[in-house]
């Protein structure tokens, strides 16, 4: 990349569009472990990105190593129903 400036290649696009598509997942099978349905295709896409930054950091927290997508797909699940679980504690609280 010319004067510091990186530039995107294909697999580097590739590689974005299989963390939505895994955040999409872990989204979705969160919303239908913790409430039988998904909470929409954006919401899922979310979901599932901030799940996977919160299993990712759970994960290292307790030791736990991921290896392959699988992993992957399993430590984003777990974050994001990490998530949702906190969510809705909240709400019951403030509904308390």
């Amino acid at each position: 990349s010319a004067g510091g400036v990186a530039s995107s290649s294909g697999a580097e696009r590739g590689g974005n569009v299989r963390v939505l598509l895994v955040g999409l997942i872990a989204g979705w099978l969160s919303g239908k472990l913790i409430s039988g349905q998904g909470y929409g295709l954006f919401a899922d896409i979310v979901l599932g990105l901030i799940g996977a930054v919160i299993g990712q950091w759970l994960f290292a927290a307790l030791g736990i190593r991921i290896y392959g997508g699988i992993g992957f797909l399993a430590m984003a699940t777990v974050g994001a129903m990490a998530l949702v679980g906190a969510a809705h504690l909240v709400r019951g609280l403030v509904h308390s």
